[in-house]
């Protein structure tokens, strides 16, 4: 009873980040329901995990699913996943090059170029429907592509990859971030971003 009331309380502290976002959940043969639910119960970071859960700091890439709505206006009213460009092509502004930006300053950039030729005080929301995979390779039990949630510890990340198989170096971890290219070390309480490319390396000994 006292790891369902820490689940809970888990979900709610991540509930407010995600008004207005689709998660989509990644359930895998093989992985019982409790294991995946059970990423909830394990403990938060006070660290820059809990500010990935911020949307204001997500930053937009290729392979995110977004929708504009402006505000009595169903014709600028639609969704786009990105492409591998990082643009998109909108009505009236032409192709906007968006990777890099949070959904507000989107919806700035797009509010701004409408407003005045086209509408008196356009009214635009931006909100992710899907956000972009993080890859999981190496010494796990269903290594490949996860769908990226807010507030992901390399953790919880594992459970989702239906845990470390027998082999797996705890401890020789690596990850490629977007833009980087360069392999680091992460850690299991470091958060994971969208279009992480992580390795768990095989174990010797």
């Amino acid at each position: 009873m006292k790891t369902s009331i820490q689940g809970v309380r888990a979900i709610n502290k991540l509930l407010p980040h995600w008004k207005g976002t689709t998660i989509r959940f990644r359930y895998r043969s093989g992985l019982p329901l409790l294991a995946t639910m059970a990423l909830f119960c394990l403990p938060f970071s006070d660290g820059s995990a809990d500010s990935l859960a911020d949307p204001n700091a997500f930053k937009l890439g290729p392979g995110d699913h977004i929708q504009i709505s402006v505000f009595g206006e169903e014709d600028l009213s639609m969704e786009f996943r990105l492409n591998d460009t990082g643009t998109l092509n909108y009505p009236f502004l032409g192709e906007l090059k968006v990777e890099g930006l949070s959904v507000i300053e989107l919806e700035q950039l797009i509010t701004s170029g409408l407003k005045g030729p086209y509408l008196v005080n356009p009214d635009v929301t931006v909100s992710i429907r899907e956000y972009r995979p993080f890859f999981l390779h190496g010494e796990v039990q269903e290594p490949g592509g996860i769908a990226y949630q807010p507030g992901l510890t390399l953790q919880k990340a594992v459970v989702l990859a239906g845990g470390f198989t027998e082999r797996a170096a705890k401890k020789k971890i690596m990850v490629i971030r977007s833009g980087d290219g360069v392999a680091k070390p992460i850690t299991l309480n470091d958060p994971v971003e969208a279009g992480d490319v992580i390795t768990v390396h095989q174990s010797f000994f």
